[in-house]
């Protein structure tokens, strides 16, 4: 028999001449490698004179405007930078709602009547750009006759340069608006969130502390995890190609049950992979911190160290495509997508989200003893209440059709939110409710038995890897973001959520006559029993916390459509309208979005499951049917009296899986038509999606997998799970 694509794959994919091997990077100094293709605050430092330097420090870290002339010899500067680079182009780097980056390159050149062409750049076109913008979502913000968009330089992220082996371009970060001024983009927005929160945390530290400081912001480190397949195999697995899921796939002998991938060696073959992405990654100015495989079979996580929240969202867009190239470059696919395979854990991006301020303090540092930190105590009963007042928002940030897949899963946190602080905070917390002195307790070294080893210092209490919203010493870790969806929303929710919060206690604060400490003192005491139902330090996995959040009145929202329904509410509008973050029509354009994106993502799938289906399985199913069918024939003619009792089941079974199977396709084009012909808008859209088109390709793909373990391995035509995880 002539071997089928998906055996001449197994036989590249083991062949290791067939792998590419990148030429080795000449080993340069980390100190001399990071941020060498930056245009970041040493490069300007250097090259700009004093006046335009300090000018351009002011408008980082203050907002002030750039004056014109200021502009022109910034930009002067960077083009220089650049061209010494290699740089011939210019793009301004900007983040439309798709969830992904745009750009739009410009060269340099500029002609002269003399003949020939010199490099030019201005600060016009430092500062502004106008893409065409009526091909981008826009909820209904613009119609596609009204193109005009404009992107504006954000000083506050570094220009970096994108090299490839044919040239190099200068990137400049920016935001994106319509030429109404309505925000286009996740930017923006996240700007404006930071803006918020800087102002509210600031009116909130000036009545606990006696000196003000002058600047907060929240900072992010985004933990991103990931899978690696071969090409070989994802160049053979359609869903893969334009799902970037697997739609089928029947579960392999092994999957994660003996847990030892998990922090496991890992292979050179990826290993080279991490330490070429980590070059690319710190030439770029991104503090890639740590590398590790993680639990799922081919599934790694690299995490960088924490940043200011814009600047941590440009480098964490910029790992995921940087991801992209290095994979191909070393012969693998990056799958970003938070479930492609199932049976197996989905990956996420922890958010780890915190606040820092201008004299470099961690806001939620509690310090050697919590509860002896009268600021750390505000700031979190602070973020208490917004999680809790806001845990529809919070949830709806990370809702997509990729996230559905995840969470609630046993490596994700389930859909309804709670905050786990620990069993010290929460004793803390409790006793704060209750009127009582907290107490503290010690941390006595933790023996280990063994005299060659020291003795290790015991924290406070054991971290929760099953709540989404966890407190981990000096920082939340915001577990639920999925791996493929940019942080922006996210962050926004959080920063915009607190900045309520912060508000919210500066006015109770400051309304009370009593003394200032007492003051705060009621109001956290207050806050904190107004709020404790979102506190739960157990098992969020457990059914009894299931049941326990529902009587708590917590929401549990199991889907993007249940949960996209919260993100228009009047509570919703009005908070970010009152904080400047999006007005009604940016708010409502948001959300039409992202139900357009979850129904377009759904019926993507619905179709490639229908294709697959047709055109591979059944086919090799209905072949294998057929050679069972006359080999049991020739049997019989050879030996009337011959028992075939196996082989009359296995063909019973692989005929009535076809039957099903044919059935199920018939059901998913019949509701897949009715989904074409739906004349409503995308509310009904994504809900007839979650509701009709999921149950009906399931449906397919429990009789599909079925018949992968009931087929000649050798006439099945796609890569199966125990290939695409563990050869390699």
């Amino acid at each position: 028999m002539c071997p089928t694509p998906r055996l001449k794959a197994i036989r590249s994919v083991l062949n290791d001449s067939a792998h590419p091997h990148p030429v080795h990077r000449e080993r340069v100094p980390l100190s001399d490698l990071f941020g060498s293709k930056v245009f970041n605050d040493a490069a300007q430092r250097r090259r700009l004179p004093r006046d335009v330097y300090q000018a351009l420090r002011r408008t980082i870290e203050s907002g002030a405007p750039l004056e014109e002339r200021f502009a022109d010899a910034v930009a002067g500067a960077m083009k220089d930078w650049a061209v010494e680079h290699g740089a011939t182009h210019f793009t301004h780097w900007f983040q439309p709602m798709t969830g992904l980056t745009a750009e739009k390159h410009d060269s340099f050149l500029s002609p002269v009547v003399e003949g020939g062409a010199i490099h030019s750049f201005t600060g016009r076109e430092l500062i502004k750009g106008e893409p065409d913008a009526s091909s981008f979502p826009s909820g209904g913000l613009r119609a596609t006759f009204e193109a005009r968009g404009y992107t504006a330089w954000d000083p506050t992220s570094p220009a970096f340069l994108r090299e490839t082996p044919y040239g190099v371009t200068l990137c400049i970060p920016t935001a994106f608006c319509a030429w109404t001024g309505e925000a286009l983009d996740t930017k923006t927005p996240l700007l404006r969130s930071c803006e918020a929160l800087d102002r509210e945390t600031r009116r909130l530290l000036v009545l606990i502390e006696d000196e003000p400081v002058t600047k907060v912001y929240p900072t992010v480190g985004p933990e991103q995890e990931y899978f690696l397949v071969d090409r070989h195999f994802y160049h053979l697995r359609p869903d893969l190609l334009s799902c970037h899921r697997t739609l089928f796939g029947a579960r392999p002998p092994k999957g994660q049950e003996l847990e030892d991938h998990y922090f496991r060696a890992t292979p050179e073959r990826v290993l080279n992979f991490m330490m070429d992405l980590e070059a690319e990654l710190w030439a770029l100015g991104v503090p890639a911190k740590t590398r590790h495989n993680e639990v799922a079979p081919h599934q790694f996580e690299m995490a960088p160290l924490y940043e200011p929240a814009p600047l941590a969202t440009d480098h964490n867009m910029l790992t995921m495509e940087l991801m992209q190239t290095v994979a191909a470059r070393h012969g693998f696919k990056c799958l970003l997508h938070e479930k492609p395979f199932a049976g197996v854990n989905g990956s996420g991006k922890h958010n780890n989200w915190s606040l820092a301020d201008d004299r470099g303090r961690n806001l939620l540092d509690p310090g050697h003893t919590p509860h002896e930190n009268l600021r750390f105590i505000v700031c979190l009963t602070g973020i208490v209440r917004a999680v809790d007042r806001h845990q529809d928002l919070i949830r709806a940030s990370i809702a997509s059709a990729g996230n559905d897949h995840r969470l609630g899963a046993n490596e994700a946190p389930p859909a309804s939110l709670s905050i786990y602080l620990g069993s010290e905070l929460e004793e803390i917390v409790e006793a704060l409710i209750e009127g009582k002195d907290p107490k503290t307790r010690s941390r006595s070294p933790m023996a280990l038995g063994v005299t060659t080893l020291p003795p290790l210092p015991r924290d406070t209490s054991d971290r929760n890897r099953t709540s989404p919203f966890a407190f981990t010493g000096t920082k939340f870790e915001f577990r639920a973001v999925g791996a493929d969806q940019s942080i922006a929303y996210p962050n926004i929710v959080l920063n915009t959520a607190v900045a309520e919060s912060f508000a919210f206690l500066a006015d109770q604060i400051a309304s009370r006559a009593t003394d200032r400490r007492a003051a705060v003192a009621a109001v956290v005491r207050e806050t904190l029993a107004a709020h404790r139902r979102i506190l739960f330090n157990g098992d969020n996995y457990s059914t009894e916390w299931a049941e326990e959040a529902d009587r708590r009145g917590l929401l549990n929202l199991r889907d993007t459509p249940s949960a996209l329904a919260h993100w228009t509410s009047d509570k919703n509008i009005e908070l970010f309208e009152r904080f400047g973050v999006l007005n009604r029509r940016e708010t409502e354009s948001r959300a039409q979005v992202m139900y357009a994106a979850y129904s377009h993502r759904v019926a993507v799938e619905a179709l490639s499951t229908h294709q697959i289906a047709s055109t591979a399985i059944l086919p090799a199913a209905v072949a294998f049917q057929k050679n069972l069918a006359d080999s049991l024939n020739s049997a019989r003619a050879a030996c009337a009296q011959l028992e075939l009792h196996e082989q009359e089941e296995l063909l019973k079974a692989v005929a009535e899986n076809i039957a099903r199977m044919k059935s199920a396709l018939d059901e998913l084009n019949a509701v897949h038509a009715e989904l074409e012909e739906l004349k409503a808008g995308p509310v009904a859209h994504a809900t007839f999606a979650r509701d009709r088109l999921i149950p009906a390709m399931a449906a397919v793909r429990g009789r599909a997998d079925r018949l992968e373990t009931l087929v000649d391995d050798a006439m099945w035509p796609l890569p199966k799970y125990q290939e695409l995880l563990f050869i390699h």
